[in-house]
């Protein structure tokens, strides 16, 4: 049974030199923010900030802010009541941003805004979560930065914010004094590399594995995508292989997918090689193919349409691929799939 005085010299540890926590976060939810990416940051926190799974805000403490302290319903429905106003953005260390649906309309008011322009302003660093890249970039808080949107948002945020260049092959990417993530579990992995880097490795590693995720990973780390058949632990041609789908119906190079990710197209190809026995030219076409052909079983799209849909230059050349590689062309494989569903009626 654990003495007396080692408990005090336990809590004494855990309380932070300076009598405050070490890590200070403000949170800004978006009108219909996503729940998710915004618990699992939280639980991060909560986890690291005291012993076990007590919740005592010790060595973090996190805050959700607001201008009316009107209750914040998330995508899913549930709301969130915050707890305080917006109040001097120098008390905290960072201020979260946790976006929301896409749509026409602003996701943060007018205040909310003021209030990170000032926050900006002071040089504390900004945190956007999910599309809370999308909000910050919106009232002019990411000019000139680097920052990370999901693999699912990427071409809404090509849209909405012409003439920049997100990362969607990373988990989430730290650019000076903005920080942005993909949301769902990425945020888990942002929140422990705060962790670590203000309260230490271990209160880090506890969140996660508490939360059964594993080791945290790094910010580099590629994100999840579509499902592949293609399957490899490389972080090289796992990024590669996501630049690929993000590409699918205008395919680009080899030597452009190198470059982005800063190798060598020879270092790309004996990556591929190594993990999955193939060239990426001809992984890249299987991808392509294997969409192709999710199209023609569960769609009604025509097979020009897929074809570009798909990167090729017309139904002929999708047609030959296709035979090559199914052994059939769309449109038997199409008639095949009306008569096997037709028998089934």
């Amino acid at each position: 049974m654990q003495s007396t005085s080692s408990r005090m010299a336990q809590r004494r540890a855990n309380t932070p030199a300076k009598g405050g926590p070490r890590l200070s976060v403000g949170f800004i939810l978006a009108r219909q923010f996503t729940l998710c990416a915004f618990a699992n940051f939280v639980d991060v926190l909560r986890l690291a900030a005291d012993d076990g799974d007590r919740s005592r805000p010790i060595l973090c403490d996190w805050t959700v802010l607001s201008d009316t302290m009107d209750p914040v319903m998330s995508s899913c429905g549930i709301t969130v009541l915050p707890k305080e106003r917006l109040s001097d953005p120098k008390r905290f260390d960072y201020i979260v941003v946790v976006g929301g649906l896409l749509d026409d309309a602003p996701n943060l008011s007018q205040a909310a805004s003021r209030y990170l322009h000032r926050a900006a302003e002071a040089k504390v660093p900004l945190i956007g979560i999910c599309s809370g890249a999308f909000s910050l970039h919106d009232i002019g808080l990411l000019k000139g930065y680097k920052c990370c949107v999901s693999w699912f948002h990427h071409s809404d945020f090509l849209e909405q914010f012409d003439g920049l260049n997100p990362v969607s092959d990373q988990i989430f990417v730290v650019d000076r004094d903005r920080l942005t993530c993909s949301g769902g579990a990425s945020s888990a992995h942002l929140a422990a590399y705060l962790v670590d880097k203000h309260v230490g490795q271990a209160q880090a590693r506890k969140s996660l594995h508490i939360m059964i995720i594993d080791d945290a990973l790094s910010q580099d780390e590629p994100q999840p995508g579509l499902p592949l058949n293609m399957k490899t632990r490389d972080p090289i041609v796992q990024r590669a292989l996501l630049l690929m789908q993000q590409n699918v119906d205008t395919p680009i190079s080899v030597q452009d997918i190198a470059i982005r990710l800063g190798n060598s197209k020879r270092q790309i190809e004996r990556h591929f090689r190594l993990s999955l026995d193939t060239s990426p030219q001809a992984a890249y076409l299987d991808m392509r193919l294997d969409l192709a052909k999710h199209k023609i079983e569960k769609t009604s799209k025509s097979v020009a349409q897929i074809a570009m849909d798909c990167g090729f230059c017309d139904s002929s050349h999708l047609s030959r691929m296709f035979r090559r590689k199914f052994g059939g062309t769309p449109q038997s494989l199409r008639q095949q799939k009306q008569e096997a569903d037709n028998a089934l009626a």
